[in-house]
């Protein structure tokens, strides 16, 4: 499966389901909430904003690495512990659209064991 893609089980393009506001669930629990989500084939990601959790930081979660979704409870499950997304590469702002950047990311989420 590509990384920069939503898995097809979990998010139907069709459905024009808006994640921007949902709680992030890591696997060992919460991590933020989305402030940014783009659903385009290939180039899809949440920006995650984790509060004072990790002081503030944001974070870029490719589209792969979520889960499951519950519109009800506006979760967003992501498989990823809070510690491997507190040890991810820093969210740019200039930069996080560049190619560069996203395969530096990919190559971070890419290595874990539980990653798919």
């Amino acid at each position: 499966m590509e990384l920069w893609n939503y898995r097809p089980d979990v998010y139907d393009r069709n459905q024009s389901l808006d994640l921007v506001g949902y709680h992030v669930q890591a696997t060992d629990g919460k991590i933020g909430s989305i402030d940014e989500a783009t659903y385009e084939v290939g180039e899809s990601y949440v920006i995650v904003d984790t509060g004072p959790w990790i002081f503030g930081k944001k974070v870029l979660l490719p589209g792969l690495v979520i889960t499951r979704i519950d519109p009800q409870e506006r979760n967003v499950y992501v498989s990823r512990t809070k510690e491997e997304i507190k040890n991810a590469p820093e969210f740019d702002e200039g930069a996080f659209k560049e190619p560069a950047y996203r395969q530096r990311l990919g190559e971070y989420y890419g290595r874990f064991p539980n990653t798919f």
